[in-house]
């Protein structure tokens, strides 16, 4: 962004505050105003009342050049001479403003997983930023497989209520067939390995910088073991987290 628009754009975002966690604008010598602008302006914007935190990207000399030659972009300050000269001088330029930085990153051995989760903990300082979201599915294998989900749990082998004739009409919502299928040893010992799983996977995707986890639970026809096997994992995950949705796509 431009940094001359940033006021103007605040202005006219102020309404929509309410409704997101906060604002990141990307700015770099791209914009050929922004060093005789950008101090002027973020003192401005502090003194309105504006909480303004700067994050500041390196890199090592020789990671800039390998990246502008995957990337094969010219340098925005580039005029003909070579590319390692213009990287030198862009550092000199920018270096009163890395000195008030707030966060102050060198990207050289970052993947990309790692530099999006040390973004996303930067902004967790400041902002309202929820708790990765987790969905529970429950599905039947006879409609197809959801083609969305992160992770997929078959539990076909579990007893079938759907051989039991009075349980046969009803779902996994109901107490009987809860009942018939959760009073199974084998169903009590997959359910403690199962959430154990859940439990310790959980923080390591939500440090891996996933917005969303998506649980699947399959079974024959989407009834009957995947409708129940998918509320007790919900209800495992929603004492702790607000951030959890249950669905049952082929129970009907």
């Amino acid at each position: 962004m431009p940094i001359v628009l940033l006021p103007d754009f605040l202005t006219k975002f102020t309404n929509r505050l309410n409704f997101t966690a906060g604002l990141a604008c990307v700015m770099d010598l791209r914009d050929s105003t922004f060093l005789d602008n950008y101090q002027n302006i973020i003192d401005k914007l502090k003194a309105t009342g504006w909480t303004i935190k700067l994050v500041f990207l390196e890199a090592e000399n020789f990671v800039l050049l390998r990246r502008y030659s995957h990337t094969r972009r010219r340098h925005p300050l580039d005029k003909e001479s070579s590319l390692l000269k213009t990287i030198e001088a862009e550092k000199q330029l920018l270096v009163d403003l890395k000195g008030q930085a707030d966060h102050l990153i060198d990207t050289s051995g970052y993947s990309v997983h790692e530099f999006k989760f040390t973004i996303i903990n930067i902004a967790q300082n400041y902002t309202a930023i929820k708790k990765m979201a987790i969905n529970i599915l429950s599905f039947g294998y006879k409609y197809g497989i959801p083609q969305d989900a992160d992770l997929i749990i078959d539990v076909r082998f579990l007893a079938n209520p759907f051989f039991v004739p009075e349980l046969k009409p009803l779902d996994g919502e109901s107490k009987p067939v809860r009942n018939f299928v959760l009073k199974h040893r084998e169903t009590e010992l997959f359910l403690q390995k199962y959430i154990d799983l859940i439990d310790y996977l959980i923080p390591l995707y939500e440090k891996e910088g996933k917005t969303y986890l998506n649980l699947a639970v399959g079974c024959t026809g989407g009834q009957h073991r995947s409708v129940v096997i998918a509320r007790q994992l919900y209800e495992h995950i929603s004492l702790d987290r607000s951030t959890v949705s249950l669905i049952h796509r082929d129970i009907n």
